[in-house]
């Protein structure tokens, strides 16, 4: 074959992409590019958005009463379409407008539509939407030819599958073809034709599909033995999460086939699982682009090992996955029990994902996309698979898989990112013998909440990233469309703050401004009573006296804090602070009662050994309510691994005592860690402590904690407040008897906080690159402590391009004294400043002067 032959680039681009003119605009600047680099293009394209989706309707809905409507509104459409690229509508469509309203009124009249009529109707999208296309290009002077893509690509028999299949999802021969090449060739240097249909044997309609045009695109280039292959979508590649609900998420440069596959099958929508396979058997390169941002990288899909090393590389959702649950104590030991059972789900053409087995159990999942009949035949289904053994078909599952490379070399350092299943239940879990994906379902409400847990812990800190390119927000220059990101001071006051740490040096700087915008936001919220500020996340004195202004209370954990409070407001009322030591020495106890605070016990070595104390006083008491939550395992104060609260256990032996010294039990209180974005957390906290305080009769105020979580850095979300009140709400109108009170403390002013430090040197190691800062973990340890991923830019150059992943260090002599792990930052300077975001919390609280450097100041501004 001559090198002209194999000069091919097969160009596929999705409903989305040409359904605007400002996309069909692009669209030609694209294909004439490849005709300037020597290709010959043979593009392909889908129905507009939405189409398909409304043929559907009208296969789905004979009798409704609808179908006229419905077939109205697709022909809009097209007219909608043809008037935006200046096109005659109705003369290039009129044909195709009669075959709709034709086999649209048979569907209507017989009440149903078979699988033949429904292919026929299902294919007029392609068909309709490439004339227009057709006819825009030539209009813009590309010179082509319109095929009507049954003619050239037909399905091969399927073995066992039935009619439906064999219409609706026929497959086609991925063999290079001589004869196609040939006929192409006689044909203009672009040809234009349709994705997801083709013809069988018959010379009849059918479907590859849905979603089928990334696999018409990919059989044609396998065809055509085309030098790559392009699917130009609506996202720039294909990400580590869905981008659409995780802003954080990020592109994938490279992907190998292997692994593009197991992420494809796993749930990511970008790319169809069966387009992978032609081309990896050819070895055509598949190119994912966006059709909106041309200019982006985006992602390649080719035989190139990208690493060696394990890494998680994308974390996936499947939803409305079936499990079918098979129990009986007869199977174990008894040979061919699996065999018999399978053969049920094999008559009735079911196709099994998922397996787990144990001594009397296999469950197996059904992905719904495979299985589109099991609705259907479940009754039946169930009957037969009885004679065997105990069925249960469990519906309302996800399933999450982890996905990468060498997944079974680093399940050791998953630990902490599956703690995040100690609330759930996980119904399965499977790890693939290829070793390239770890997968477990859950109940389908809960797999985005754990998306976003897990790709914050294994993606987001992970300290490899150079398989990853920018997260969504980066690449794209503003949030997702379905996330909201808040804004941030620091960019507004970026001038202010250069001239600062030109002043100062190292600095923590707060934004008065930013505290008590927090501070209303959470005083709007209607069921909370009371809230208390944990002076704990930021004793700065300038600090205390804008949440003195704002009329909170503090919640001290030490009487140096009661201590601090006293001596800045000598007038406070003593009612506003709350005192929680723990393993705290009897005189602190014995100073808060005399202070007249409310004091909060959370052991029962205090009351059995200094009874006196508490004679006749109003107490707290801190409950344990056995598990503990937050981002971290060090920040988690709840469950029987932490040191806080008094067991629920003991709550008749606290009565007791509590009866016989004459003392009265005011208020309960729990707190279960920090950084929690669940908002029903706290209402279940209250519901606990409201099943105690019925125990012990004198109870006015339930004290549900704080911990309420944070947007850390860009790659994460923060706590739905809104919903965190709903779910408060919920609680308070079935216990109004209760007072609410709550005690933030990071959440009030980490997001006011900065850190700031000016570049002192630049190193290069091989493929490492170091950023050097004036202060590092003598200021801020949460990122060795807790391995916190703060965002770091470098505010100087905050517009320029990022062009490098470095590590930013400061000056300690340790090894830990690392600010951020691979981070993406401009080309930098010594002198530049270096902004670490949110550290308003946990910051100077924590610094200390190792190595006798002296911590960054505080400022407030």
């Amino acid at each position: 074959m001559s090198g002209q032959e194999q000069n091919w680039s097969v160009v596929k681009f999705g409903g989305t992409s040409v359904s605007s003119r400002e996309n069909w605009d692009r669209i030609v600047e694209i294909i004439q590019r490849r005709l300037d680099e020597g290709y010959r293009v043979c593009m392909v394209h889908s129905a507009l958005s939405g189409v398909s989706n409304l043929l559907q309707a009208i296969v789905e809905r004979p009798g409704s009463g609808q179908i006229g409507k419905m077939v109205e509104t697709v022909e809009d459409r097209y007219r909608s379409m043809a008037e935006e690229l200046d096109l005659d509508g109705e003369k290039i469509l009129n044909n195709d407008f009669d075959e709709l309203e034709r086999l649209s009124k048979g569907i209507d009249l017989l009440g149903e539509a078979g699988y033949r009529v429904e292919a026929r109707l299902m294919a007029l999208g392609e068909l309709m939407a490439t004339r227009l296309g057709a006819a825009f290009l030539k209009e813009r002077g590309i010179d082509l030819d319109w095929l009507d893509v049954r003619e050239y690509l037909h399905t091969i028999p399927q073995e066992h599958a039935g009619e439906r299949a064999r219409i609706l999802s026929a497959v086609c021969d991925t063999s290079e073809d001589r004869d196609l090449q040939k006929q192409l060739q006689a044909k203009k240097s672009v040809v234009l034709t349709q994705g997801f249909v083709a013809s069988d044997g018959e010379g009849k309609t059918v479907l590859l599909g849905r979603g089928g045009s990334d696999v018409s695109a990919s059989y044609l280039a396998a065809k055509l033995g085309a030098e790559r292959l392009e699917i130009w979508t609506d996202v720039p590649g294909m990400f580590s999460a869905n981008p659409s609900q995780l802003p954080s998420a990020r592109l994938l440069r490279k992907l190998s086939y292997e692994e593009a596959q197991e992420i494809a099958t796993n749930g990511a929508r970008v790319l169809h699982p069966r387009s992978i396979r032609p081309a990896r058997r050819h070895g055509i390169p598949i190119h994912i682009r966006c059709t909106e941002h041309p200019e982006l990288e985006g992602t390649v899909i080719s035989s190139e090992r990208v690493d060696d090393e394990a890494l998680v590389k994308a974390i996936a959702v499947r939803d409305n996955v079936i499990l079918v649950s098979m129990e009986t104590l007869g199977m174990w030991q008894q040979v061919g029990f699996l065999a018999d059972a399978f053969e049920v789900f094999k008559i009735y053409g079911l196709s099994i994902d998922l397996v787990s087995t144990s001594e009397s159990n296999v469950t197996v999942s059904l992905d719904p996309g495979a299985n589109t009949h099991f609705r259907e035949i479940r009754e039946d289904f169930v009957d037969d698979l009885r004679t065997l053994c105990r069925v249960s078909v469990i519906e309302g599952t996800a399933a999450v898989s982890l996905l990468g490379r060498h997944i079974r070399a680093i399940l050791h350092q998953l630990g902490p990112a599956f703690e995040v299943f100690q609330e759930h239940h996980v119904y399965l879990l499977s790890q693939a013998a290829n070793d390239l994906n770890f997968t477990f379902v859950v109940a389908a409400d809960q797999a985005d909440r754990l998306v976003r847990q897990l790709h914050e812990q294994v993606i987001s800190q992970s300290g490899n990233l150079r398989s990853f390119g920018p997260t969504w927000v980066q690449m794209m220059g503003r949030e997702s469309p379905d996330v909201t990101l808040p804004k941030v001071w620091w960019r507004e006051k970026r001038d202010r703050l250069i001239d600062l740490a030109g002043e100062k040096g190292a600095a923590y700087v707060y934004d008065s401004k930013t505290i008590r915008e927090t501070i209303k936001r959470l005083a709007s919220l209607r069921p909370v009573d009371r809230i208390y500020y944990a002076m704990k996340a930021n004793a700065n004195k300038d600090v205390l006296g804008i949440i003195r202004d704002e009329g909170l209370g503090f919640e001290c954990v030490s009487i140096g804090e009661v201590n601090e409070v006293l001596e800045l407001f000598p007038d406070i009322d003593r009612d506003r602070i709350l005192f929680t030591p723990n393993f705290a020495p009897r005189e602190e106890y014995k100073k808060g009662l005399e202070e007249g605070v409310h004091v909060t016990l959370d052991n029962l070595f205090i009351l059995k050994q200094w009874p006196e104390l508490f004679e006749g006083r109003k107490l707290f008491l801190r409950i344990d309510p056995g598990q503990g939550r937050g981002h971290h395992k060090h920040v988690r104060t709840g469950g029987i691994e932490s040191k806080f609260g008094i067991p629920v256990f003991q709550i008749g032996e606290v009565r007791e005592i509590i009866d016989r010294i004459g003392a009265t039990v005011k208020g309960l209180h729990a707190h279960l860690g920090s950084g929690i974005k669940d908002p029903e957390a706290w209402k279940q906290t209250a519901l606990e402590l409201a099943e105690v305080a019925d125990e012990l009769g004198t109870v006015e105020v339930l004290d549900v904690g704080g911990g309420l979580g944070v947007q850390e850095n860009e790659m994460q979300g923060a706590l739905d407040l809104d919903a965190f009140g709903t779910a408060l709400e919920e609680f308070r109108e079935a216990y109004p008897q209760f007072e609410l009170w709550i005690e933030p403390g990071r959440y009030i002013v980490a997001g006011a906080g900065v850190l700031l430090a000016r570049i002192t040197q630049l190193k290069g190691k091989g493929n490492m690159q170091y950023v050097g800062v004036e202060t590092g973990m003598n200021s801020f340890i949460r990122p060795a402590l807790y391995g916190a991923h703060h965002t770091i830019v470098n505010l100087s150059k905050i517009d320029q391009p990022l062009k490098q992943l470095v590590n930013v260090v400061g000056p300690i002599c340790e090894s830990g004294d690392k600010l951020g792990i691979d981070r993406l930052f401009p080309e930098s300077e010594e002198g530049d400043v270096v902004l670490i975001a949110n550290t308003g919390a946990y910051g100077r609280v924590m610094s200390s002067t190792y190595n006798l450097r002296m911590p960054a100041e505080e400022v407030v501004i």
